[in-house]
């Protein structure tokens, strides 16, 4: 017959904790690193290293939201693309603030933001007259605030993780070397097409 003394339960308990919290820790690290060696991060990693000729002028911004790119084109040829992350509800043009939908059509970059809570960001100019006319019919707000940005200010680290899944308010989201890039080679101005 085994008897246990009251410190042998202790010290049990206490090994049961250190076992759970050496495999959590395996797990989450063959996680990351499973991430990190996935296609889709091989892909953000090239679109990383590329660089925009100098010498290349954007004229415009394409972004395909069924396919969640972002391309920036100079005279209709693609120079770059990137992947993006869109809002919780990405299907359908935004109708209303807060319905997290990316709105659909043309609008031009109108401001940039260096001081957002996001990585860096370029505003859109939605929303347009069209789009202030449509939400007074329904008795809405349009919303605003439709930027293209990078990751939540301090969470740069996880956009292996973010970046998979719909994550903003109706925001077009990059990676924070991405979002570099984009506010390097796009001027005020430029104009933004987005498609369904």
């Amino acid at each position: 017959m085994l008897f246990f003394r009251p410190s042998a339960g202790k010290n049990f308990h206490w090994l049961m904790m250190s076992i759970g919290l050496v495999v959590s820790a395996v797990v989450s690290t063959t996680a990351i690193a499973y991430v990190k060696k996935s296609p889709s991060n091989t892909k953000n990693a090239a679109n990383n290293a590329q660089t925009i000729p100098n010498n290349v002028v954007i004229d415009k911004v394409f972004v395909d939201k069924s396919k969640r790119t972002l391309q920036l084109l100079s005279n209709d040829k693609m120079i770059t693309s990137y992947h993006i992350a869109l809002g919780d509800s990405p299907a359908g043009h935004k109708q209303q603030q807060g319905d997290e939908r990316t709105p659909v059509g043309s609008y031009k970059l109108d401001y940039k933001n260096e001081k957002s809570k996001f990585y860096r960001s370029i505003h859109i100019s939605y929303s347009n007259a069209a789009d202030k006319v449509h939400a007074k019919k329904l008795g809405v707000s349009p919303g605003g605030d439709i930027m293209i940005h990078g990751q939540k200010n301090g969470f740069g680290h996880l956009a292996s993780v973010t970046q998979q899944r719909t994550w903003t308010d109706g925001c077009i989201a990059v990676t924070n070397d991405e979002m570099d890039q984009i506010m390097e080679a796009v001027e005020i101005g430029t104009a933004i097409e987005i498609i369904e």
